[in-house]
């Protein structure tokens, strides 16, 4: 397992400033959930880890190491990378997507092979009914998972997503959302994880970050956002969630006394 560390990192699109001063600790196995409105950078952030976008200043750093030590083709293919566009190429089967950063690091075939069918298991497709298909021939769901085995093939210490499960139905999203929780438990995997919605963080993240336009106004865990929200725009943020909640809870006593 590995931490990630962000030390002062900052970024600039000309006289805009996307990220300022970042800095962060993604614990080893734990996942840190990115919050915050669009454009106040957290897939910036995101992409700057594994280098899809440069740093202006300052350091990251996997497990102690400068990202910047080592090539960005060779340091992509030790990161997991899972997104909300799900990115399948189209002309290859699950299998071979899944197999992808695994060939590019030269594994054997047999390697390979018993690898693809361990995470379509651990993603719960049935390999033989599912390895050789079109990503054309699967739903959204089964797509999304498959993008999820993909990013874990090279059994990277650190797992990046960005808004993995944004685009899906509300019953899909939340059986994938514990699908992976499980996973990442099993797996040990350090993650880095983007989302615009807090209650998707709240409910899978050890640490959640708040950004605003591009600083971060508060980090803590779950319990600490909700106690004790930082600013104004957090409390406004945790306020969403508590209603949400409120409601349902007062349509489910509704319900009890008609029962």
């Amino acid at each position: 397992m590995a931490a990630i560390e962000l030390d002062a990192v900052s970024k600039r699109w000309g006289d805009a400033v996307a990220v300022a001063a970042l800095s962060l600790r993604v614990e080893s196995g734990s996942l840190l959930a990115l919050v915050g409105g669009s454009g106040c950078g957290k897939t910036t952030t995101l992409r700057m880890v594994n280098r899809l976008i440069e740093a202006d200043a300052g350091v990251i750093r996997i497990d102690g190491r400068d990202v910047r030590d080592e090539p960005a083709p060779q340091l992509r293919r030790r990161i997991g990378y899972c997104f909300q566009q799900i990115g399948l190429f189209p002309h290859l089967s699950v299998a071979d997507n899944v197999a992808l950063t695994p060939r590019l690091l030269g594994w054997d075939a047999a390697r390979i092979a018993r690898r693809v069918d361990e995470l379509l298991a651990l993603v719960e497709l049935e390999p033989r009914a599912f390895r050789d298909r079109a990503p054309a021939a699967l739903s959204g769901g089964q797509q999304q998972r498959v993008a999820i085995a993909r990013a874990l093939a090279a059994e990277p210490a650190v797992l990046l997503m960005d808004e993995p499960f944004g685009a899906l139905d509300p019953l899909t999203r939340d059986t994938l959302q514990e699908r992976f929780q499980e996973i990442r438990r099993v797996l040990g995997v350090t993650t880095l994880f983007v989302t615009h919605d807090l209650a998707e963080a709240l409910c899978l993240a050890d640490q959640i970050a708040v950004l605003e336009r591009g600083r971060l106004v508060q980090s803590g865990t779950p319990a600490e956002l909700l106690r004790n929200p930082a600013t104004e725009g957090v409390a406004r943020m945790v306020a969403t969630p508590r209603r949400q909640a409120a409601r349902v809870d007062a349509l489910l006593a509704t319900a009890e006394r008609g029962a």
